[in-house]
């Protein structure tokens, strides 16, 4: 057995949106009633898409919005697929008063399994969108279908708890939190006795050596661990000092593999310390903002697919490569050479001040080097 067959493959990315528009699409799509300042109805973006990129099918199966990523993973066949379900899965109609709402119906959900998804991480700013009903419902709904959760719960202990999957060549652990920079509300922590999501008090070093402790409590010897993070902006390439500072922590003091951070709706830079990977923000994977102006310079149309190769022995990072791929029409389709391109620099551009390197790989994609260790495939 080669070294590369005894490494443990994730694939992760960023917000997973197919609530809203994305929901409309599909075969059994919620009410499209919403309460949003400028739309009152989840068709509405489906049309302003329509507009943009021209007409859309109406009751697509389940794997219609996956597309191409479908395509690459089957050629990748990572070990566990972890992704930011950034939307409620509820018919639940008490929604909370916060200006924008996702949800997609419990009978869509079927979409997670036409892509394989092992783990959706909760602590985000979507998931109590529509009440502790809404909530209640998509963590129903996702232990129906099989899919681990991590993040949110109906107390502060099934919140805090990991998702915990079994590989075959180790145990892996993923917690999810939530910052309250990234818009989750407050009031929307999970407490002792109340549901909710598993809310960061603050990104104070005391926190992040909370948090080192937590994750040492359920760590076993020869565990793999992902802290994925919903912090930080919806635009922009500044990473604040507190987030650099609390994914340093977490990796000095407990080891973890990948800080997979999210929240803002384009990727942001790449770290590799200590042969660990800071991920500072993935991007949307997936969303129904196709047509919406005024952030058309971040090009948060395009996506990318990140596939990280662990030694299951020390938890390093051995490899890792991203698939870029661009949202349209409410799918994941290939894009073109020039957008692939523009994500290389862009990329490069902002992780160079973190001692990384993105190239393009003549297979379109992107991969990382970190000082002077060259590019990892």
């Amino acid at each position: 057995m080669t070294d590369a067959l005894r490494r443990v493959r994730l694939f992760l990315c960023g917000d997973v949106m197919c609530g809203r528009g994305v929901d409309q699409v599909l075969a059994h799509p919620c009410s499209p009633e919403i309460y949003e300042d400028y739309m009152r109805s989840a068709e509405d973006y489906v049309a302003l898409a329509e507009q943009a990129s021209g007409p859309i099918p109406r009751r697509n199966g389940p794997s219609y919005i996956w597309g191409a990523a479908l395509g690459e993973l089957a050629r990748m066949q990572p070990d566990a697929r972890i992704i930011n379900l950034e939307t409620a899965i509820t018919h639940s109609n008490d929604w909370a008063h916060k200006g924008i709402n996702y949800r997609m119906s419990p009978e869509n959900a079927d979409c997670l399994i036409a892509a394989g998804i092992d783990c959706c991480v909760l602590a985000n700013n979507h998931v109590l969108d529509w009440g502790y009903a809404g909530l209640d419902e998509t963590l129903a709904t996702l232990q129906k279908l099989n899919i681990k959760a991590t993040g949110a719960g109906l107390n502060l202990r099934e919140a805090g708890a990991p998702a915990v999957i079994e590989l075959d060549q180790a145990r892996l652990l993923i917690f999810s939190f939530g910052s309250t920079s990234s818009g989750i509300p407050p009031g929307w922590a999970a407490t002792g006795e109340s549901a909710g999501v598993n809310l960061l008090a603050d990104m104070s070093e005391a926190s992040a050596l909370k948090v080192a402790g937590q994750i040492a409590a359920w760590r076993q010897p020869g565990d793999l661990v992902v802290a994925s993070i919903h912090w930080g902006s919806n635009w922009g390439y500044h990473i604040p000092h507190e987030q650099t500072a609390f994914a340093k922590t977490l990796i000095d003091k407990v080891g973890i593999s990948i800080v997979h951070g999210h929240s803002s709706h384009h990727p942001r830079p790449i770290e590799i310390y200590r042969d660990r990977l800071i991920l500072y923000g993935c991007g949307d994977f997936l969303n129904d903002y196709e047509g919406i102006r005024g952030y058309e310079r971040y090009r948060d149309d395009l996506a990318l697919m990140y596939f990280t190769d662990l030694d299951p022995k020390s938890g390093s990072l051995c490899a890792l490569a991203m698939v870029p791929l661009q949202i349209e029409k409410f799918r994941l389709a290939i894009p073109s050479p020039g957008d692939v391109e523009w994500i290389e620099r862009t990329l490069d551009r902002e992780s160079r001040p973190f001692g990384t390197t993105i190239r393009l790989h003549p297979e379109t994609r992107l991969l990382v080097a970190a000082g002077n260790d060259g590019i990892r495939e």
